[in-house]
């Protein structure tokens, strides 16, 4: 092991900075060239086929099978135009990860031949073996039948030679086993829920439709210094390292020059995400060594996820012909900042009009308080929710370590939006309102300078940013539709209550605009304790948030309840989501993904620490021994080996310790396998087998100070952060 460490090191120092070929000096050339999007389809379906197809993209009418055919049959042909010989219904079951089943056109003929066929019975469903996919108790391992149905919304795309189609993934019973299917569902419920609002303010809007942004953090690390880390490349995460004497302090990485490499990975990247519809607008060193953000411009929502989860599978292809490994755990590293995914979500109305957006007139105005308000409404009322929707073990090292938000799901808005929150909370409602003047006495109408006036708080995981709220605490490896499905199904439950709330005092004969604002001023005093805007990361902010009833549930298994809770179950019901039998499956497969993740650390700890850092550890021990018995035979004084004897003695204390420790957190996990309660033997794993984690990292990056270098057996934070 010590000679791999070197050799990744001379791997790494020989590396060469390959040249990138664009297509064109042009991105508007080559963009979108591997995807069947609908000028794709103008060219190649009939007008008929296309307007049917365009009319499900963008209204969710259900296509008709034989125009499927028709589909199938051109889409074939364009695929097979570019040289794909494959297809494959590509989904996202709750593995966290994508899933594809390659299959080829060609079938053989009766004569001995061959051709090239697609169907639209293809096309539109298969039936992989889901024997092997999470499903929460859904189904038995030896029901294997699941099905992958089509989602016309999400175009069809090209990778290498196989054409990929967009699918949802549900059992045979219908149950959802995937990340889509309670997206598409919370997003229907969104759409009619905003309709109806907007409906108060613009009878032409026929349709709302979430919009996301999505901020991508990474690390990169080299392949040789990589695979030279077992931990890396086993968990994902440095189990072990002291940090580098230079790690992030000096403040120069963050906004500095792209090293080259990096940035010839990042144009290959670019490049190959571009063709593929992703339209990645942002590329920039993040503030840790070796961290990076890219970026693309909002889309809908669904599309969105898609492009992000498709992002994730290029950037750690295109990274091995770079022989960069991409780190998308949310903490590689102890001691530097992790990564996130900033999901940037607001609501676009058919017209055009950002629901999120103030307005120039009290009209827009209002509609703009109605949404902003609903939203701060509904996160106060299922701060929970939100907050289970982004727990993973991951997450847990992340979320409060001063650099990410805290596991307290609060609100920032801004001063003064926050103000006209107060104003319009403390003041009187004018009921002789008229369109050119002010709904409340003494407040003026919002200033259009609002959309660049609200500065961005970094410890806050939910912000208003101008005209969008931004989740940040969502981590850099999850799936965003998760959280998106709990915001949007809160959001589309807040709005429905709203109207009920609403149409109630209308039918007791109060105007419209009286009725709007009562309701806006009893839910912003409702939600006030939600809203905060002072520093996240400090131990006041905890103090506080106890004191105004904020839940700060900092681990996954304990936060994981709420999706099991009675008003959860009510909440599903209702917007028809997720049925009881649903959310408990996500609930049961999220706490075995979680104790799973702890059980593979913990084995990885007890494998290094006993087959390669104590031998390391020995062997310089004994050099050292051999050292101090020399000297002594040449007639040396003990004053002449006093250091020597000191560090063989520090050696054995930290052995001896990490030695103990690893045997009492085997047994502690043995205990743990045991505990039949998959929640407590989750909570057992994290509260006790974790526990072992951090005495004996210290231990061990105590040792890697003390042992010679030239004997430490893996690559340092050092080499890992700061070599490219």
């Amino acid at each position: 092991m010590p000679n791999m460490r070197f050799q990744a090191l001379t791997a790494v120092l020989n590396r060469e900075i390959p040249e990138i070929k664009l297509p064109s000096s042009k991105i508007s050339d080559y963009f979108g060239a591997n995807v069947f999007d609908k000028q794709k389809m103008k060219e190649f379906l009939s007008k008929d086929a296309y307007t049917v197809i365009a009319d499900s993209i963008d209204n969710g009418v259900p296509i008709p099978r034989d125009m499927a055919e028709q589909v199938a049959s051109s889409m074939k042909s364009w695929a097979m135009s570019k040289g794909a010989t494959h297809y494959t219904h590509w989904f996202q079951p709750l593995t966290g990860t994508t899933a594809e089943k390659h299959d080829a056109f060609f079938e053989p003929t009766a004569d001995g031949g061959a051709i090239e066929r697609f169907s639209g019975d293809a096309l539109a469903q298969q039936e992989p073996d889901a024997s092997s996919f999470p499903s929460g108790g859904i189904r038995n391992t030896f029901e294997a039948r699941g099905y992958t149905a089509w989602d016309p919304s999400s175009p069809a795309f090209i990778i290498g030679r196989t054409l990929c189609i967009p699918t949802v993934f549900v059992s045979y019973t219908g149950e959802a086993l995937d990340y889509k299917v309670p997206l598409l569902k919370a997003l229907s419920a969104l759409d009619k829920a905003a309709v109806d609002v907007c409906h108060y303010f613009d009878k032409s809007i026929e349709k709302v439709n979430a919009s996301l942004g999505i901020e991508q953090e990474y690390f990169l690390v080299d392949t040789a210094l990589f695979n030279a880390r077992p931990d890396l490349s086993l968990t994902g995460r440095t189990l072990f390292g002291h940090m580098s004497a230079k790690n992030q302090q000096l403040e120069d990485h963050y906004f500095g020059s792209i090293p080259g490499r990096a940035y010839a990975f990042m144009q290959d990247m670019e490049t190959e995400a571009l063709q593929l519809g992703i339209p990645l607008k942002t590329r920039h060193n993040e503030v840790a060594p070796s961290q990076f953000e890219c970026a693309p411009v909002y889309e809908e929502i669904n599309l969105a996820i898609d492009h992000n989860q498709l992002l994730m599978d290029i950037m750690d292809r295109v990274a091995q012909r770079h022989h960069f490994k991409v780190l998308l755990h949310e903490k590689p590293y102890a001691g530097i900042n992790g990564s996130g995914k900033h999901n940037n979500w607001s609501l676009i109305t058919n017209t055009g009009k950002n629901l999120l957006s103030p307005g120039k007139t009290p009209k827009n105005n209002l509609m703009f308080l109605t949404f902003f308000v609903n939203t701060i409404k509904a996160v106060h009322d299922h701060a929970d929710l939100l907050r289970a929707s982004i727990a993973s073990v991951n997450n847990d090292h992340r979320l409060g370590a001063n650099e990410a938000p805290p596991a307290i799901i609060s609100i920032f808005l801004g001063s003064q939006l926050s103000e006209l929150l107060d104003e319009i909370d403390t003041s009187r409602l004018s009921k002789k309102i008229k369109e050119e003047n002010s709904l409340w006495q003494g407040i003026p109408k919002i200033p259009q300078i609002l959309k660049d006036n609200t500065d961005r708080n970094r410890t806050s995981p939910f912000a208003f940013t101008g005209n969008k709220f931004e989740l940040r605490a969502v981590g850099s490896s999850a799936n965003s539709a998760s959280p998106m499905t709990v915001l949007n199904l809160i959001m589309a439950d807040q709005l429905k209550k709203f109207k009920m709330d609403v149409d109630k005092l209308l039918k007791k004969g109060e105007k419209k605009d009286v009725a709007l604002m009562t309701i806006l001023k009893r839910y912003i005093k409702e939600s006030r304790s939600i809203r905060f805007e002072g520093n996240g990361y400090s131990e006041e902010w905890e103090k506080e948030a106890e004191t105004r009833g904020l839940a700060n549930i900092k681990t996954t298994p304990k936060a994981l309840d709420a999706f099991i809770s009675e008003k959860a179950e009510i909440l599903f019901a209702e917007t028809g989501v997720f049925t009881k039998r649903e959310a408990h499956a996500r609930h049961e497969i999220l706490l075995d993904s979680f104790y799973k993740k702890l059980q593979i650390e913990a084995r990885v700890i007890g494998e290094l620490v006993m087959n390669i850092i104590i031998p390391a550890a020995i062997a310089y021990q004994t050099k050292l021994v051999e050292n101090v018995r020399g000297l002594k035979d040449i007639g040396m004084d003990a004053t002449t080996y006093a250091a020597q004897m000191d560090i063989i003695n520090q050696i054995a204390g930290h052995v001896n310790f990490i030695k103990t420790n690893v045997e009492e957190m085997i047994n502690e996990r043995k205990k743990a396998n045991k505990i039949e309660d998959i929640r407590q033997r989750a909570i057992d794993y994290d509260e006790k087998v974790k526990s072992y984690f951090q005495p004996i990292r210290y231990q061990v990056d105590k040792l890697e100070q003390l042992v010679d270098d030239s004997l430490w057996p893996l690559p340092k934070f050092r080499e890992l952060l700061f070599i490219q």
